[in-house]
């Protein structure tokens, strides 16, 4: 009798305990226990891997193109080959050769790059992120899509250090992210007769352009809408913005991207490609590899050990002006049809929108801080074909700006990375916003903490609602957080060149408000503009 009465009593215990076993097996799962997803892309599969603490699947080293090695140097990126069985997407690619500033004392591109990584020339891949578990292809109706394109003067960065699972978190699971990475430096950027006629000019470029119609092509697999594509870069990324912006005389078709975003908006000298410069580049190259006396100098270019064009492409960037890039687009008569400026000018741009975001001292990490050279002569060695009434002109508009050493932060900030994002709002016309990162330092890249963060602040939630607003709705003042405290009246620049300044007060609280663009700097622009034939922008 008691041996039934336990039984029964166990009974009721199993009973009453069998749904706390139940959680407690499932808790003991691990994470990985989700199924990775797959996605079959007709030349590849891949499968990917899931976030269950972000809610969120990544797919990363997709390969876009193929490997861009031997007779595809310098030349526009080539399908991808056909693989079989499925492939992982789990683990970060090679990252493309890299390249240091030029003459820098301390680079901080360089270090915020430079890392136990392995570089390769096959380095043409993306990677996806996407909101939930699962990714389910959609024919029409997807999700919004934001292209990241990294900077780092065309000559260092990858996609490696942006997560775009930081972005899907900010944005509440409304988007959908891709990263890129494109040919750096001399592999990306060698100019000249030979390459025109031989290979392909702004091979790095061409790289960029193709993911985008990958990303046309392949992002419905993912549930992403190609209709509803941003492109969104920082430095070098947002001069790559610019690029497209302008690529194709501003009238690409089909259109790849809607809205265009940048971040310090970086335009250097773009030289015609048989410009002096660009092939007196081309010729150091070329006697660097004993090429000199070949009657094909690109084909022997291609066959060049490539530690030699390692070797070439650090130390011809290393011995540039302090704190300038050697290897940088080029005006090349067909996917970059004029300057960059001459295009803007006639208000011929790619997108139906515009977001731009300065940052307060854009030029002082390019600067010696400690150079001796008066403003004029740094004007004449930082745009060696400006004429010596352009520079005289110039004196006068940076007078009263401190020291020379302060003038020439001005000069640099304000020639290559402020006023080109002024030529911008101005073709976009009513449909451009503009902020106004102030931070201290405000330095040139300091604000990129705040767009790649898992970190959270009412200044985080304000600037980086930013962004992701002008992604999903092409407006950047629209809200998708509760506690956004960026004020609500922020109009279109070119309505009253309004800006929004983001800063934070000395507690670390946001003091974000709006304000009017200065008239001197203004006129500062007007005058860059004006001389955009000698500066080769």
């Amino acid at each position: 009798m008691l041996e039934i009465m336990s039984s029964l009593n166990f009974g009721r215990l199993l009973v009453i305990l069998q749904p706390l076993l139940s959680l407690q097996v499932l808790a003991s799962v691990p994470e990985c226990a989700t199924t990775p997803p797959t996605v079959n892309l007709g030349y590849a599969q891949y499968q990917g891997a899931v976030d269950i603490g972000t809610n969120s699947t990544s797919f990363l080293g997709i390969r876009y193109a193929a490997s861009p090695v031997g007779n595809l140097r310098w030349a526009a990126p080539q399908p991808p080959p056909t693989l079989s069985g499925v492939q992982d997407a789990t683990s970060a690619p090679n990252e493309c050769y890299q390249a240091p500033t030029g003459n820098s004392l301390t680079n901080p591109l360089r270090t915020m790059y430079r890392r136990a990584v392995i570089e390769s020339e096959d380095c043409l891949f993306l990677s996806v992120y996407t909101p939930g578990h699962k990714v389910t292809p959609v024919e029409s109706g997807g999700l919004p899509v934001l292209v990241w394109i990294h900077g780092g003067g065309y000559i260092s960065g990858a996609e490696r250090p942006y997560n775009g699972t930081d972005l899907i978190v900010e944005s509440g699971h409304s988007l959908i992210v891709v990263t890129i990475q494109y040919r750096l430096g001399l592999f990306g950027f060698l100019a000249g007769e030979a390459v025109k006629h031989g290979g392909t000019l702004n091979a790095g470029l061409l790289d960029q352009n193709y993911a985008l119609q990958w990303v046309q092509t392949h992002i419905a697999t993912f549930g992403g809408d190609p209709t509803k594509v941003s492109i969104w870069g920082i430095s070098a990324g947002g001069g790559s913005v610019l690029q497209h912006v302008v690529a194709h005389g501003g009238n690409t078709h089909p259109p790849l991207f809607r809205a265009a975003i940048t971040s310090s908006t970086f335009l250097p000298s773009q030289y015609n490609y048989s410009d002096r410069i660009p092939e007196l580049l081309y010729n150091e190259v070329v006697a660097g590899t004993n090429c000199t006396s070949s009657p094909d100098t690109l084909s022997c270019l291609r066959a060049a050990d490539l530690s030699t064009l390692e070797y070439l492409n650090n130390e011809i960037n290393r011995n540039g002006f302090y704190g300038t890039f050697t290897f940088v687009p080029v005006v090349d008569g067909a996917f970059i049809m004029e300057r960059p400026t001459v295009t803007l000018a006639r208000g011929k741009v790619n997108g139906e929108a515009l977001y731009a975001v300065t940052s307060s001292h854009e030029g002082n990490i390019f600067v010696n801080q400690t150079t001796t050279l008066n403003i004029s002569q740094y004007l004449s060695t930082l745009f060696p074909n400006m004429q010596a009434s352009q520079v005289a002109e110039a004196l006068p508009l940076y007078q009263g700006l401190g020291t020379n050493v302060d003038q020439a932060n001005y000069v640099m900030g304000e020639s290559i990375f402020v006023c080109p994002t002024y030529y911008l709002l101005e073709a976009f016309g009513g449909k451009a916003w503009k902020g106004e990162f102030a931070v201290l330092p405000g330095y040139h890249g300091q604000d990129k903490k705040y767009y790649f963060t898992s970190a959270t602040s009412a200044f985080i939630t304000a600037f980086s609602n930013s962004f992701l607003a002008m992604a999903i709705s092409l407006n950047p003042s629209d809200k998708y957080n509760a506690s956004d405290v960026t004020p609500a009246q922020w109009n279109a620049w070119a309505s009253g060149y309004t800006e929004m300044l983001f800063n934070v007060t000395s507690s670390g609280e946001p003091n974000i408000y709006t304000y009017t663009t200065a008239t001197a700097l203004l006129n500062r622009c007007a005058y860059w503009r004006s001389v955009t034939e000698n500066t080769g922008q």
